[in-house]
């Protein structure tokens, strides 16, 4: 893959995005590089996704400026189509995912972040959403989901002045999960991720799902939303050897995605 690098560590894929002299910034290729990656993820198999930039200096410094520079209105618009539609096919992405952001993640590279299910963050992480400073708006789901995870007027604040913030920031307004020292961020992603891996997929991914479809409804709709869910779980292998294990009282022996 061009710019996009995917490997696996037992049940655990990594995605990277790899363009690191442009300080991984988001193009047409790396967009449809990242859609063949995800598109080839082993969803049996791989338990959890960890999303990251290749170097130490950014995860994703935004989208290329230098090609949207010149594009029409109309190309703009197809641009932005591109990029929402790929970062929503991670968003619902069965598999759930974590950002590991080490460095820039600034307005193309803060969507890409905001499309994973949670982000952990180096010390030296950057957030932001810089595009009215460029006269544009956020163009991949910025205006939407950073207001859904920081609230509406903490969005409109970082968005109406082209802020950006440090990790530390990213922290207390919820952005992030945690914040490691450089050296130490893929090693503590893994870390979360083998834990989520280790758990019934079936179970995790309808956890996923609940709680995504669910924030998109009133209350009532989204109960019923989390009962179906909840009964699709039962009569799998993964739900009897849980339980088994349990009123057992041994380990569970594996979870086998079934």
């Amino acid at each position: 893959m061009g710019f996009v690098k995917y490997e696996t560590k037992g049940q655990v894929g990594i995605i990277t995005i790899d363009r690191p002299k442009a300080l991984n910034a988001l193009n047409s290729q790396v967009l449809d590089d990242l859609k063949e990656v995800l598109d080839g993820v082993d969803q049996q198999e791989i338990r959890c996704l960890i999303v990251t930039g290749s170097g130490d200096k950014s995860f994703v410094a935004g989208a290329d400026i230098a090609a949207m520079s010149t594009m029409s209105q109309a190309e703009a618009e197809a641009f932005g189509k591109k990029g929402n539609d790929i970062f929503r096919a991670l968003e619902v992405f069965p598999i759930p995912s974590i950002a590991a952001v080490n460095g820039f993640a600034l307005g193309g590279g803060c969507e890409l972040s905001m499309s994973c299910d949670f982000r952990i963050c180096s010390e030296n992480a950057v957030f932001g959403q810089p595009e009215v400073g460029l006269g544009i708006t956020p163009g991949f789901g910025g205006t939407q989901r950073l207001a859904r995870l920081v609230g509406p007027g903490m969005a409109k604040q970082l968005i109406y002045t082209a802020k950006n913030i440090k990790a530390d920031e990213a922290l207390r307004i919820g952005l992030v999960n945690a914040v490691f020292p450089q050296e130490q961020l893929m090693e503590e992603a893994e870390k979360l991720a083998a834990k989520i891996a280790k758990n019934a997929p079936i179970a995790v991914r309808a956890s996923k799902k609940a709680i995504n479809d669910g924030l998109q409804v009133e209350m009532d709709k989204a109960i019923e939303i989390e009962e179906k869910l909840f009964g699709s779980c039962f009569e799998s292998y993964d739900q009897k050897e849980g339980m088994g294990a349990f009123l057992e009282k041994r380990k569970v022996e594996k979870f086998l995605n079934r």
